[in-house]
């Protein structure tokens, strides 16, 4: 290693061994125009005109559901019209009181249920502008093995870091599972590592009153004695926070990993280093983060065969490389056969839209993969859902017999295809729909292309 590189990475540890000392009373002010040696608390920046600006158009940016008071994120800016004042003045003597979050609950594509906790669109925004503030401090402390709700940073940069470990000779993984993590988060443990890098008691006051504001589920009221509900836009800052407090004891025991929120992946060279690493981070994470591990979904295993963050890896002479993993592609083509089941009853033009906007983000997001061959196979397949159901829509035989002489068939051929009494699918694979809703139509008819857009994707 070069010298330059070494001093370098020692001025970046000392740099962060004194930001871990420090604690932050005040933010001193760079604005050219003001005296020298001025500072301004924590409270003048959150409540600070543009921040609480910035932070309303986020939450109107990221719209979402109404919280217990009903308001949506149209009603927003009314309210604040009438009750700006009076809100920001709440803030500053300390009287403000978030409401309960709303209890929602949505299925998980392996089943069961992710309890979300909505709060008011006004407590989002509040909530949305504590964010703004502390990000940045957290963003020095942070772990550059960590990737969750970081800005600059997502799931195929954790990725990417796994492939190179993988080249590294880290052949195995501990992936470890946290259980209902979100709702287990010890209030107190949050608290004292927030008072590590701050120490504002407006602030913690504020953040407090988030973390125990309560849920409302259907009409009752419950008590929030733990966790912080996904949801709110603090919510992943602070899990990040919590879960820091392993990044520092994995950094400390010289391990290498990948986290992004609470999915985190330990990387090892050999199964028996593995098992040793799961046995006593399982205990680290239960007795001193209080954090449950679920052992059957825990496991020491091959980067190969587990899948993290819907990814799994292949290996070829050149390395490795990332692929959907095979529940991503079951789920994919699930998803998609419900799109085009043929008795849905909506437009071509509609289902097309669906298909688009579906796909569109789903090849985005697994662009880094190898998964051409994969996506070649599923054009195909999807093509024939779509002759299948347009085959479907046009139901007479008359009006099947008018439809393919509009597509160059001969009317004797097109009567006699029309009258055949073979099946939807079969009808859909044969060479007369094949050739006649060539892919180019259907591409016209505003079905995507997915080969060529992940490849305009991947340029």
């Amino acid at each position: 290693m070069r010298q330059s590189q070494k001093t370098e990475i020692k001025a970046d540890h000392l740099s962060r061994i004194d930001l871990e000392n420090r604690k932050y009373t005040r933010v001193r002010s760079t604005n050219s125009g003001e005296n020298k040696g001025m500072s301004v608390t924590f409270q003048d920046m959150v409540l600070d005109r543009n921040n609480l600006n910035q932070a309303y158009l986020r939450v109107k940016r990221n719209k979402g559901a109404a919280g217990v008071d009903g308001l949506t994120v149209d009603d927003l800016l009314p309210y604040l019209r009438e009750n700006k004042e009076e809100l920001i003045a709440e803030l500053k003597d300390g009287s403000y009181k978030p409401s309960p979050v709303k209890r929602v609950e949505i299925p998980k594509p392996n089943g069961g249920t992710r309890k979300l906790g909505i709060p008011t669109v006004v407590d989002r925004m509040v909530q949305q502008a504590v964010a703004q503030v502390l990000t940045p401090i957290f963003e020095q402390v942070f772990s550059d093995s960590s990737f969750g709700f970081r800005p600059h940073r997502g799931a195929q940069d954790a990725i990417a870091r796994v492939v190179e470990l993988y080249n590294q000779g880290y052949r195995r993984v501990v992936d470890l599972d946290l259980k209902a993590y979100f709702d287990n988060v010890n209030h107190d443990l949050m608290m004292k590592y927030l008072q590590q890098y701050i120490d504002d008691p407006w602030i913690l006051r504020l953040i407090r009153k988030f973390l125990t504001s309560g849920v409302l589920d259907h009409g009752l009221f419950a008590r929030s004695e733990k966790g912080t509900p996904q949801g709110g836009p603090l919510s992943p800052l602070l899990a990040n926070i919590y879960l820091n407090e392993l990044d520092k004891e994995l950094t400390k025991r010289g391990h290498h990993f990948v986290r992004y929120a609470d999915d985190c992946n330990i990387y090892v060279r050999s199964q028996r280093a593995g098992e040793r690493v799961m046995k006593s981070v399982t205990l680290f994470l239960e007795k001193r983060l209080k954090v449950k591990v679920n052992p059957n979904k825990s496991k020491v295993g091959t980067p190969v065969r587990l899948k993290f963050l819907g990814f799994s890896l292949g290996a070829d002479n050149n390395g490795a490389y990332a692929r959907p993993a095979k529940e991503s592609q079951k789920r994919v083509k699930q998803a998609l056969k419900l799109i085009t089941k043929r008795n849905r009853g909506i437009s071509l033009s509609r289902m097309c839209r669906e298909i688009n906007q579906k796909m569109r983000g789903w090849l985005q997001y697994y662009s880094i993969g190898k998964l051409k061959s994969f996506i070649q196979r599923l054009d195909q397949w999807l093509r024939t859902r779509i002759r299948q159901y347009i085959w479907k829509q046009w139901k007479k035989s008359q009006t099947r017999v008018t439809n393919l002489k509009k597509l160059g068939m001969s009317y004797h051929d097109a009567y006699k295809f029309a009258s055949t009494r073979k099946g939807y699918w079969r009808i859909a694979h044969s060479q007369v729909l094949t050739y006649s809703l060539t892919n180019r139509k259907l591409e016209h008819l505003g079905l995507i292309n997915m080969s060529k857009t992940l490849q305009s994707i991947q340029k």
